[in-house]
């Protein structure tokens, strides 16, 4: 059988040349080496006007573009726009148009960058790549929706849930475990357990794998060395990272979708001696449900505190260590004050959880976006309420202060051990006493105490020096707090038992202290008098319970033990 001509050879063929093959092919295949030449042709041009105008260059046809990527755009406006996104990586996001400099896809590319923070890069298509593409939208309610490359299904969590109810069975399950199934295994355990955090480090001999529980970290299981590499990968292909940068930190994020709730990890890795390490926060989105009552402030704490978030300016300042469920607090009282006839807008760094109404925004070193020229251009948005992730300079303390004093009630957090420690912090920062002063209308102090485990939970009799120093608390109590006390003291502690996995702890708690900016601490704020010896003097006067005494009457209450808060407010 005579061979057929090629692409080549119909191209120089002569018009006559071409009447007389006309008899030769058959009228399908000819039609078919036509279209194939005008496709050619055009994907040709496309890439020509690619190349003048600086532009890049891809020919959809065949790409393999993942839904979440397709998913970016809407149909209707890909459609109208002719623009695609055929990549998204988490840091960069890559879009496909047949006019890549048309003024509404510069829209379409600076709207993306701002809502994924991501590098958007538009390419050059022809009509056809692009209809190809948009082909694809036919497939998207069939598959599952993923985020980041992963989707953890609740019939893969509550299987596995089903199997881990103590730390033993975690390195059980993962010794059988592939590599795919290490970080679901991994992720399960953590979500049954009440995990807040996943550690996942590299040592010399093996990989140890840690849930933090209730603040405390806890050693679950060991991974072969071997193996690491391997999950490694898998974790930065889920939370958006790099997997060919090992000898720098990287940031990432990753969504689980659950029946009942949609859960937020976000993913930091870091290089060590001998690999690197992985740490995965869990951000559930129950963790900003909690009123003030739920948060375990006393009565006489609350009633003062919602006074003063009531009030239409000034500062609330919460402080304490990383961890002490500061931002908690803050989130609370943000759904407290939210409603439709105030505007909140929030600086965070990041944006832990989406809080419903609020407007939230995410500060980015990279590009100069900080904590001071973000709460300057927020303050141009014509906010009621502002909550700002945490003053740690004088440009924001001073822009934070101006807001307090011109009608904005402002929300944030400091980095100090205790209360009394938040105003020598400000004015070593360099703020000014007479701005201060009138700024301030509270601070909080808190830390996070793990509850007893309420199946385990036996009194205890406790020792002579612990006694003196409950007693020492106790007796600088305000007289009304002492009053309430019954004459019957009696604490408590956890055996350990299978709900708690063996500690004598379930769940945690806050325990907090109230410092409110009274005349008598202005006074002292504009004397100079601001040591934190005299402002613990002054707070006491105005009868302000610490963190260590709500401590001691939460464990006479049996919610935690004397070891818990004596642990967490360095009293021992």
């Amino acid at each position: 059988m005579q061979d057929l001509p090629s692409i080549e050879d119909l191209l120089n063929e002569s018009p006559e040349e071409k009447k007389a093959a006309e008899t030769a092919l058959p009228k399908e295949r000819l039609e078919e080496k036509m279209h194939e030449i005008r496709l050619g042709e055009k994907e040709a041009i496309a890439k020509t006007e690619a190349e003048l105008t600086g532009t890049g260059h891809i020919n959809l046809v065949g790409f393999p573009i993942s839904p979440e990527a397709l998913a970016l755009v809407p149909e209707k406006r890909a459609k109208e726009l002719q623009a695609v996104s055929f990549l998204y990586t988490g840091p960069e996001i890559r879009l496909g148009c047949v006019n890549p400099n048309s003024s509404e896809v510069e829209s379409l590319a600076f709207e993306l960058s701002e809502r994924y923070k991501a590098n958007v890069r538009k390419y050059k298509v022809s009509e056809h790549s692009f209809e190809e593409a948009i082909k694809l939208y036919a497939m998207l309610p069939k598959i599952r929706k993923v985020t980041k490359g992963v989707s953890i299904s609740d019939e893969e969590i509550q299987r596995y849930r089903d199997e881990i109810k103590d730390f033993d069975a975690i390195q059980s399950v993962l010794s059988g475990a592939n590599t795919t199934d290490m970080v679901v295994v991994v992720t399960a355990a953590a979500l049954e357990l009440g995990s807040s955090d996943i550690h996942i480090e590299a040592e010399e001999k093996d990989v140890a794998v840690r849930l933090r529980i209730d603040g405390i970290l806890q050693d679950v299981a060991k991974l072969p060395k071997e193996s690491w590499g391997k999950v490694v990968n898998r974790i930065k292909l889920i939370a958006g990272l790099k997997m060919n940068i090992t000898d720098r930190p990287q940031d990432g994020r990753y969504t689980i979708y659950l029946s009942e709730e949609k859960v937020d990890v976000r993913t930091s890795t870091l290089p060590t001696a001998f690999g690197e390490s992985i740490v995965m926060r869990i951000l559930r989105s129950d963790a900003t449900k909690f009123d003030f009552a739920e948060l375990g402030l006393r009565p006489s704490v609350l009633e003062k505190l919602q006074r003063e978030v009531q009030k239409p300016h000034g500062m609330i300042v919460t402080t304490g260590p990383t961890g002490s469920g500061k931002t908690t607090t803050l989130y609370s009282i943000l759904r407290r004050l939210n409603n439709p006839e105030v505007k909140i807008i929030t600086l965070e760094d990041p944006i832990e959880y989406k809080l419903e109404g609020i407007s939230q925004s995410q500060i980015d070193h990279a590009h100069d976006y900080t904590f001071a020229k973000g709460l300057r251009s927020l303050l141009r948005q014509d906010p009621d309420i502002v909550m700002v992730g945490e003053i740690r300079d004088l440009e924001t303390a001073e822009i934070a202060i101006q807001a307090a004093l011109t009608g904005h009630l402002l929300l944030s957090t400091i980095h100090t051990n205790d209360a009394a420690g938040a105003i020598p912090r400000f004015l070593s920062m360099g703020v000014k006493p007479f701005l201060l002063a009138p700024a301030l209308n509270a601070i909080i102090g808190q830390r996070l105490v793990r509850r007893v485990c309420e199946d385990c939970k036996k009194e205890v009799q406790i020792d002579e020096a612990t006694r003196a120093k409950v007693d020492a608390l106790i007796s600088s109590l305000p007289e009304e707090e002492r009053a309430s006390l019954s004459e019957t003291q009696a604490f408590y502690t956890g055996e350990g038992c299978d709900k708690c996995n063996g500690t004598g702890y379930r769940g945690r708690i806050g325990i907090y202290e109230l410092l409110l900016m009274t005349d008598d601490v202005g006074k002292a704020v504009l004397e100079g008098n601001t040591t934190e010896y005299q402002m613990r003097e002054l707070a006491a006067a105005q009868g302000m319970i610490t963190m260590a005494q709500d401590g001691v009457l939460k464990a006479l209450g049996g919610l935690t033990t004397l070891d818990e808060v004596f642990r967490v407010t360095n009293e021992g």
